[in-house]
């Protein structure tokens, strides 16, 4: 990218945005220059652009933004979910001349070419995005300067054999079914959150190991403010090294990737059902939740992207906008709690705790008879709205109440020890009772 000294703007260069069904969108380069490939989904997030692109969960996924401008806040300091970048490429309709915030550190631009990042803007979004609606989410690839091929920026459109020699490259991307990345942005050694805000300094109310398959850093900071101590483990985590913990709770946490691959992850989370240790996963931890219950899991047609999802909570009736990133989900029964298929029901019984408004996907789960629930949805808010925030609450009072269970002599973990007015095992009740943190339930967000 160069400049125009007499307007001080960016001069951009040509380049091709090719989609693996030969569908092919002429635009300018956005931020580093080269080629990238990888996974086209769209993102319909108003906001939060620098939360997007630090979240790990779209590793190895090229990300369209519907909103039309992008970069005005520019970049700064705080608003990272992680140390670095992880979009594999980035496409927007307008970009910003220059950023606009008391906040901002740096341009957009620039951090994305700074961390090599090859983009595409002056595109129809719009076109674009109805395609990957219709067609579903596909493999794509970038070009622009040295590699976009000879023809490419011909006046009357890029040549056949440019599109060609595109497309060849789009189509030896592996697919995203089937990818096992949760090893590829994991932390490589585990560290420790200590509670924060009006806990800092105090004991722990409680003690979780948080597998990081992807984690964003406002989760851990989320328990943290509750008095947690936060123990963020790598993916390769084994289930011995979590007991030597003694945790009071286990979390698994959002990551990019199909989790029908996640064998390892799958075979600690059992070990940690097995042992009756309270469990909440989102995302891609809910994912792993229902497959080591023993249900199925299948890949979305474009998935679920964005900050202004509709979920039914199915306990209290409410509905609640949340934040998204998923393109799997839970192949599990709807109408009705259903035993657990895994080992002949060996976790007992299981429900659909929320639903996806749009289009009926199961966005959480809650076991009957053990202390584990999940949600598909992103309860952290980062960025997002903070409708789901109260989930971290519930997590709390049932280590708590699962905890005050077993000293009081209670053996199995389930529905008798959580001191709840239901007996259910995850700590949630239909009557408004105080929480562990002084949060009210649920049922009074």
């Amino acid at each position: 990218m160069s400049a125009d000294p007499a307007a001080g703007l960016p001069v951009r260069g040509p380049a091709l945005l090719v989609l693996e069904d030969g569908y092919v969108l002429r635009g300018r380069a956005y931020g580093a220059t080269g080629r990238t490939v990888g996974e086209i989904v769209f993102n319909t997030g108003m906001t939060g652009y620098q939360e997007t692109l630090t979240d790990p969960s779209y590793h190895r996924q090229i990300v369209v933004q519907t909103a039309p401008h992008i970069g005005n806040t520019g970049v700064n300091d705080e608003d990272p979910e992680s140390g670095r970048i992880w979009v594999a490429g980035y496409v927007v309709r307008d970009p910003a001349r220059r950023a606009s915030s008391w906040r901002a550190r740096r341009e957009l631009e620039d951090e994305l070419a700074d961390a090599g990042v090859v983009g595409v803007c002056e595109v129809d979004t719009r076109a674009l995005t109805r395609r990957l609606r219709e067609r579903g989410a596909m493999r794509a690839g970038i070009f622009s300067g040295e590699a976009l091929p000879a023809g490419a920026d011909d006046a009357a459109g890029p040549s056949r054999a440019a599109v060609d020699i595109c497309l060849d490259a789009v189509r030896r991307e592996p697919r995203m079914a089937g990818q096992a990345l949760a090893a590829e942005v994991t932390t490589p050694e585990g560290y420790v959150v200590e509670p924060s805000g009006d806990f800092a300094g105090a004991e722990p109310v409680a003690v979780v190991a948080a597998i990081d398959l992807g984690i964003k850093a406002r989760t851990p900071w989320q328990l943290a403010e509750r008095g947690v101590r936060v123990h963020v483990l790598p993916q390769s985590t084994t289930l011995a090294e979590v007991l030597a913990l003694h945790p009071d709770g286990v979390f698994f946490s959002n990551g990019p990737g199909d989790p029908g691959t996640a064998v390892s992850e799958i075979e600690l989370l059992r070990g940690v059902l097995d042992a009756r240790i309270p469990f909440f996963g989102i995302c891609l931890g809910n994912q792993l939740f229902g497959r080591a219950l023993g249900y199925g899991t299948y890949k979305l047609g474009y998935g679920h992207r964005g900050v202004n999802q509709p979920v039914l909570d199915r306990a209290t009736g409410r509905v609640e906008i949340t934040a998204h990133n998923h393109g799997f989900a839970v192949d599990a029964p709807v109408d009705e709690p259903s035993l657990a298929p895994y080992d002949l029901g060996r976790y007992g019984r299981v429900e659909v705790s929320h639903v996806g408004l749009n289009d009926g996907v199961v966005e959480g789960l809650r076991a009957l008879d053990l202390p584990a629930f999940s949600v598909q949805y992103h309860p952290e808010a980062a960025a997002g709205p903070h409708d789901g925030e109260h989930l971290f609450d519930r997590f709390v009072r049932l280590m708590r109440a699962h905890r005050e269970g077993a000293r009081g002599g209670a053996t199995d973990g389930t529905a008798g020890a959580t001191g709840e007015t239901t007996g259910r095992a995850d700590g949630t009740a239909p009557e408004r009772t105080a929480g562990a943190t002084g949060e009210t339930t649920p049922e009074e967000h």
